[in-house]
């Protein structure tokens, strides 16, 4: 069971595949969100989906009794609570009060509030979200060594299929770039302004780039308007694509991705493609940094007040959002240039 964000279900992908695959006899299926189906769906055999409307169908403890009878009458032997709020909560203790087999996450609160403490801050990395998910396993009597590269193949998903013309083949002498410059909290967004800088100088560098914009905002969609106006390498992806699963097929051609602390560093890490991911009021040791990723293609500043946030939601205490301000144009063309400089150096 895990619901919320985009980010955090993506997160539990890698964990599920090393689940299916190092235990082939064992018939999954992953509780969630509509939207997170095209991460499961294809994922390995033995792996199945259920979705739940939790703001309509099931809504309410009415609601979560009827999804409990519906899960209850599928017989599962183990039940996996990866969230470990409210809803979740309450599922697994009708599951435990009929004597099922019941593990839910730690999510080591009291290392998080360590790293955020104004006075006794400790940064000291967390242990990953992967992590978490997969101690859960290990208490269900399942452990599992993680190992995953994609959802699609070594060579991406099938980009004919992905139904975007301008996007049907990429050419070998050509670079492309995602940028997905948003975030659901605004103390985790690069200024937009230092972010089109960014572009400019990218295409300057480049002359055969293509900037693919990603982000299904309204907000994001106004900018991306804007600057595929003004700038024709740029091609609004999030608008020519027919839903998430497309989407992703093009994100897994990409060279680099340069994403916030974001669900779109998560869905890039999914589609093992190297994210340059820019962290303002967050930080990497709070575990969430993506599947994979290295701490070499990460840009921050160090400052007294980071972290303030492990989510990126708090107000920023200075009021001027030094953390993100503080972050050169020169500083993220630079990360995104080691990462094109090391894919060319590849056999």
């Amino acid at each position: 069971m895990r619901f919320s964000a985009m980010g955090d279900v993506a997160m539990l992908v890698p964990v599920v595949y090393s689940l299916a695959k190092q235990y082939p006899d064992l018939r999954i299926t992953v509780l969630s969100r509509k939207f997170a189906k095209v991460f499961f769906e294809e994922l390995a055999p033995n792996v199945g989906f259920m979705e739940a409307d939790l703001s309509n169908e099931y809504r309410g403890v009415k609601g979560l009794n009827a999804l409990y009878r519906r899960l209850k009458a599928k017989h599962f032997t183990v039940i996996a609570d990866m969230h470990g709020v409210l809803r979740t909560q309450y599922l697994r203790t009708r599951f435990m009060l009929d004597r099922y087999k019941v593990a839910h996450i730690d999510k080591h609160r009291a290392g998080k509030r360590r790293l955020l403490s104004p006075n006794h801050r400790r940064l000291v990395q967390q242990p990953t979200a992967f992590q978490n998910y997969a101690d859960v396993l290990a208490k269900l009597g399942y452990p599992v060594t993680l190992h995953f590269d994609s959802i699609f193949p070594q060579k991406g998903g099938n980009l004919r299929l992905a139904g975007i013309d301008v996007l049907a083949e990429k050419k070998s002498f050509q670079q492309w770039i995602g940028v997905a410059p948003f975030a659901a909290h605004e103390n985790k967004e690069y200024p937009v302004e230092k972010m089109e800088a960014v572009l400019v100088e990218l295409m300057h560098l480049h002359p055969n780039v293509r900037i693919l914009l990603f982000g299904a905002g309204q907000r994001e969609h106004q900018c991306f308007e804007q600057w595929c106006g003004k700038y024709p390498k740029c091609i609004n992806v999030s608008a020519l694509a027919n839903g998430l699963g497309n989407e992703l097929v093009v994100m897994s051609h990409l060279d680099v991705m340069v994403s916030m602390d974001s669900a779109n560093a998560h869905l890039a890490s999914m589609v093992n493609v190297p994210v340059v991911c820019l962290w303002g009021a967050t930080h990497p040791y709070a575990g969430f940094m993506g599947w994979r990723q290295g701490y070499d293609t990460q840009v921050q500043v160090d400052m007294p007040c980071r972290p303030c946030s492990v989510y990126g939601s708090k107000p920023c205490m200075r009021g001027d959002k030094a953390c993100m301000e503080s972050i050169t144009t020169r500083q993220v063309v630079e990360k995104v240039e080691l990462v094109l400089e090391h894919k060319n150096k590849r056999p």
